[in-house]
C-alpha cells in the first residue's frame, strides 16, 4: 500500500511540476520541431535530477526504513528546484525589445521612407529578443511578398498581443499610406515601455512572498532531515499507515507550493491577428 500510494503522489507531482514548469518564447517553427526541442530540453533536465534524486532516495530508504523515500524523493529533487525557481523574464525583455524597434521604426519613417524600406532599414539596429523575427520579415519582403501576408507572418513569429498589435498598426499604414505613421508608432512605444515597468514593478512585489516560501521549504527540508536522524521518533513512520500519512503530508505541502505558483502565474493576453487566424476565419465562412 505505501509503496502504491507513492507511486500514485509522485505521479501526480511529476505531471504537475512539468505542466508549471515554463520556457522562453522562440520563434515560429513547424510544430512538430517546438515540441521535439521543448520535450528534449525538458528531458535531459528531468533525467539528471531525477538519477540524482534515485540515489539520494535509495540511500534514505535504506538508511531510515522509510521506504517511500525512495519515491518521494527523485519526486522532490525534480519538481522543488520548478516550483521554487523565479519566473523566467523572456517575455519582458521580448516586450522591451518590441518597444525600442518600434521607436526605431517610427524614427526611420520620420526621414520620409517608405514602409518597406524603413522595415529593411531597422534591420541594423533590432535589439536581440527579437532579431530572427524581424529578419525573417525583411526575408520575406526581400522575396517579393505581398506586404500584408509578410507582417501576418511576422505577427505569427512574435506570437504575442503586443506584436499583433505592432503588425495591425504596420497593416493598416501599408493599405493607407500616408503620414501619421511615426506618431502613431511612437505613441505605441510608450504605451509597451509602461506595461513593461507594470510588469516589473508586479514581478518585483511578487518576489518577497516567493522569497518568504523558499526559505520556509529549506528550513522544513533540514527540519526532515535533523527529525530522520531520531529513530525513537520516526518510528511510527515506517510501518505501512505511516508511510502513507507520510505521503500525504507532503503532498499536502506541496499542494500549497503548486497554488502559489499557479496563483502568481501571468496569463498571456489573447491574439487577434496572423496568417493562421486568418486562414481560420476565411475556412469558417
Amino acid at each position: 500500500m505505501a509503496a502504491l500510494a507513492g507511486a500514485l503522489v509522485a505521479g501526480g507531482l511529476v505531471l504537475a511540476a512539468a505542466g508549471l514548469r515554463r520556457v522562453p518564447p522562440a520563434p515560429e517553427r513547424p510544430v512538430a520541431g517546438r515540441r521535439t526541442a521543448r520535450t528534449s530540453r525538458v528531458s535531459r533536465r528531468t533525467w539528471v535530477l531525477g538519477a540524482f534524486g534515485a540515489s539520494a532516495g535509495l540511500v534514505i530508504a535504506v538508511a531510515t526504513g522509510w521506504v517511500i523515500a525512495a519515491v518521494l524523493v527523485p519526486v522532490a529533487t525534480v519538481g522543488l528546484p520548478a516550483l521554487l525557481a523565479p519566473p523566467r523574464t523572456a517575455h519582458i525583455a521580448r516586450l522591451e525589445a518590441m518597444e525600442e524597434w518600434t521607436r526605431s521604426l517610427a524614427g526611420v519613417l520620420t526621414a520620409g521612407v517608405g514602409l518597406e524600406q524603413a522595415l529593411i532599414v531597422t534591420l541594423r539596429a533590432t535589439p536581440r529578443p527579437i532579431h530572427g523575427e524581424v529578419s525573417t520579415l525583411v526575408s520575406r519582403l526581400h522575396a517579393r511578398w505581398p506586404t500584408e501576408a509578410a507582417l501576418r507572418a511576422f505577427a505569427d513569429d512574435l506570437d504575442d498581443a503586443t506584436g499583433d498589435l505592432i503588425a495591425a498598426k504596420l497593416v493598416l499604414a501599408a493599405h493607407r499610406r500616408g503620414p501619421g505613421l511615426a506618431s502613431v508608432l511612437e505613441s505605441l512605444a510608450e504605451s509597451v515601455a509602461a506595461d513593461v515597468r507594470a510588469r516589473r514593478q508586479i514581478e518585483a512585489d511578487r518576489d518577497k512572498p516567493r522569497a518568504t516560501v523558499r526559505w520556509v521549504t529549506v528550513i522544513t527540508l533540514m527540519a526532515l532531515a535533523l527529525l530522520a536522524l531520531n529513530t525513537t521518533y520516526i518510528a511510527p513512520y515506517k510501518s505501512p499507515f505511516g508511510q502513507v500519512l507520510l505521503a500525504l503530508l507532503l503532498t499536502t505541502d506541496v499542494a500549497c507550493l503548486v497554488w502559489m505558483r499557479v496563483m502568481t502565474r501571468s496569463e498571456r493576453a489573447p491574439r487577434f491577428i496572423g496568417r493562421s487566424l486568418a486562414q481560420d476565419r476565411t475556412a469558417s465562412g
